[in-house]
Formats: C-alpha cells, sequence, structure tokens
C-alpha cells in the first residue's frame, strides 16, 4: 500500500513549467501527449516511473544521505517525491495539485551533498538539509553530480579495471566515430558530462520496451523513430559485442528528446560501460565465442540489421594499433597486449558480419 493507492491523490506531471499529464491515484492522464513521457503514451504505471528514479537504496552511501537529509520515510517513492522526482537528465517533475511551485523553483542548482553521496565524506553531516540530484542519481555504483563552469558532471567510483573498460569503450567510440558520452580520467573515480546539455530530455528504452532486452524487439521499437535511430542502436550493439558490455539494460540506453517540442532527435551517446572488458579481471583463456557474439549473430540471422548497417555506413577499421592508442588514452595501466587480443577476437567472431 502506497500513497498512490489513496485515490484522494492528486497531482500534476510537469515538463518545465507545462502540465503534460494529470495523476490521479495511479491514473495517469495526458494532457500534452507530444511533450508527455514515452511510457505514458501507452498507459505506463506511474509508481514504475517514479521508484526508477530513486537512488538505489542498497548503495551504502544511499544510506548515509538519506539519513543526513532527515528522509522520514526512506522507501524509493517517497525518496524521489522529497524532490518533486526531478532528475538532472530531463525536466520531467511531480507537482502536487493546487501547488504554485514552478520548475525554476525545483530544478537543481547546486549539489551540497557530492562528496558524502561519492565518497563517504561524513563532514557532510555538518552541513543542512538542502534540495540534492543524488536522491534521482541512480546506479548501484557510488557517484555524484556536480556542476562545474554551468553543466553537469557525472563522477563515478570503481576499481582501477572497471574505470579502464569505462574510458576504453568511450575511446574506442571515439575513434571509430561511434557517439558517446564524454569521459574523463580523474584518479580514483571517471566523471562524464551531462548529455542532455539542458536542452534534452534523455528517456532511457524502458519506457519504450519496458525491461525486455531482446534485440529484435529493441530494433523495433526504436526504428519507429527513423533510420539513423535504428543505426545509433545497432553502434551500441557492436561496441557492448567487442568489450563485451554484460549490464547493457534498458536504463542505460535510450532516446533525446527536445524538450521544447517532445521530438527524438537521435539515440543517446554511449554511456555506462564500467562492468565490460576486463571489468571483472582477465580472462585465463584467450577469448571464445560468449553470450555476447552469440546474441549479435542471432540478430544478424533474424533481421540482417546489422549488414544492412554497414550497407550505409562503412565499416570500422578496428586494428591493434587503434586499440593500442584507445587503451593509451585512458590514462590507466592495463595489459595492453591482452585487451588489443580481446577485441580483435571478439572482431574476428563476427567476421561474417564485418
Amino acid at each position: 500500500m502506497t500513497i498512490l493507492d489513496d485515490k484522494n491523490f492528486r497531482a500534476e506531471l510537469m515538463s518545465g513549467d507545462e502540465v503534460v499529464a494529470e495523476i490521479c491515484g495511479r491514473q495517469v492522464t495526458p494532457v500534452k501527449e507530444d511533450l508527455v513521457p514515452l511510457c505514458f503514451r501507452r498507459g505506463g504505471d506511474i509508481e514504475s516511473w517514479l521508484v526508477h528514479r530513486a537512488i538505489d537504496a542498497h548503495r551504502t552511501h544511499s544510506r548515509l544521505l538519506k539519513k543526513v537529509l532527515r528522509l522520514r520515510e526512506r522507501d524509493d517513492l517517497n525518496t524521489v517525491l522529497h524532490v518533486n522526482a526531478v532528475n538532472v537528465t530531463d525536466n520531467y517533475w511531480d507537482r502536487p495539485k493546487g501547488s504554485l511551485l514552478t520548475w525554476d523553483d525545483v530544478r537543481f542548482k547546486e549539489n551540497d551533498f557530492a562528496d558524502l553521496a561519492l565518497k563517504g565524506s561524513l563532514s557532510d553531516f555538518s552541513k543542512k538539509p538542502s534540495r540534492t540530484p543524488e536522491l534521482t542519481n541512480t546506479g548501484s555504483f557510488e557517484k555524484c553530480w556536480r556542476l562545474e563552469n554551468g553543466e553537469w558532471w557525472m563522477y563515478k567510483a570503481g576499481n582501477e579495471l572497471e574505470r579502464f573498460s569505462e574510458l576504453f569503450a568511450y575511446e574506442l567510440c571515439k575513434a571509430i566515430g561511434f557517439p558517446a558520452a564524454i569521459y574523463e580520467n580523474c584518479g580514483d573515480f571517471v566523471r562524464t558530462k551531462d548529455f542532455t546539455g539542458g536542452t534534452l530530455n534523455f528517456e532511457p528504452a524502458a519506457y519504450l520496451v519496458c525491461d525486455n532486452e531482446e534485440y529484435q524487439k529493441n530494433y523495433a521499437a526504436l526504428s519507429a523513430f527513423g533510420q539513423d535511430v535504428a543505426d545509433q542502436y545497432v553502434q551500441i550493439l557492436l561496441v557492448d559485442t567487442l568489450c563485451r558490455n554484460a549490464d547493457r539494460h534498458t536504463y542505460n540506453y535510450g532516446l533525446l528528446r527536445e524538450r521544447e517540442t517532445g521530438k527524438v532527435i537521435s539515440m543517446a551517446p554511449n554511456f555506462d560501460n564500467n562492468i565490460s572488458l576486463i571489468a571483472s579481471g582477465y580472462d585465463e583463456k584467450p577469448r571464445k565465442s560468449d553470450l555476447l557474439i552469440e546474441l549479435l549473430l542471432e540478430f544478424e540471422e533474424a533481421t540482417q540489421a546489422v549488414s544492412g548497417y554497414f550497407k550505409r555506413h562503412p565499416k570500422p577499421n578496428i586494428t591493434p594499433e587503434l586499440i593500442a592508442r584507445c587503451c593509451e588514452r585512458t590514462g590507466i595501466r592495463a595489459d595492453a597486449e591482452y585487451v588489443k587480443q580481446f577485441v580483435i577476437a571478439g572482431r574476428k567472431a563476427l567476421e561474417t558480419i564485418f
């Protein structure tokens, strides 16, 4: 039983200062269909939408954060409503019915608890509670948002191999001309720039396909927004396969929409690759055919989507020399020879497509 089960619960789903849907209990009624989150065009569940915007309750620093903010109700739903469900990467939010709050009142303008969220810094316990984007900063790794020169950057923790894998995937995408979120090495952390730039809304693929990660289902859903969008999905699949990204799920890829019109302009750039490549260590034996290679080959056999992509785009020239340069650009020491063999082995396993 939650507050949404109370039929007297009334709220407005906002996009900036526009009312885009009315919320009555669990019922969501679109008011401006062009601007409403895509999941609500097909009768999406408001509780699911809200709780998926909440910080992962299993993160140690999440518990510290809720304590210092003095949250009385610490479940996901109440956590996210504490900040009106505001998120850095879109301008959707929840406004209680009858409230006079504006977007400028609720949007994040600072973050006093970045160090607590990222490093568990107990010095933040001396600060007074304030609005923080950390309550809607999702994912299982300790992380934080920092506002630097007017732009939001996310800092994420991880061991050296996880950080290397994240940075390598970015450098590989950049080298072969695939869209990728900007990642930088920051010592014990990596940081990535908010790819919405404050003008776009990120909508995860889950808004279209729920938790269905099946390639063919996703390709069909994304193709509805044009061949360019579908091709960008293929690019993500190619990098995932080459780098063995085992953690691609429907909340870490998706679409970018214009905030003012709701128009889909592209896939979001490739991001969240820290559970890939050598993140869990070096394999004892050379890379063999694995699940991700098999899934891509099965997808190609069913759709010819990858070979179709290569009819429209040049094949990336992924050489040992290019891989070595990508390794060097991460700024983190790793076994470059192993990484070269690993990625080339993946490419060779896909030679019927490449």
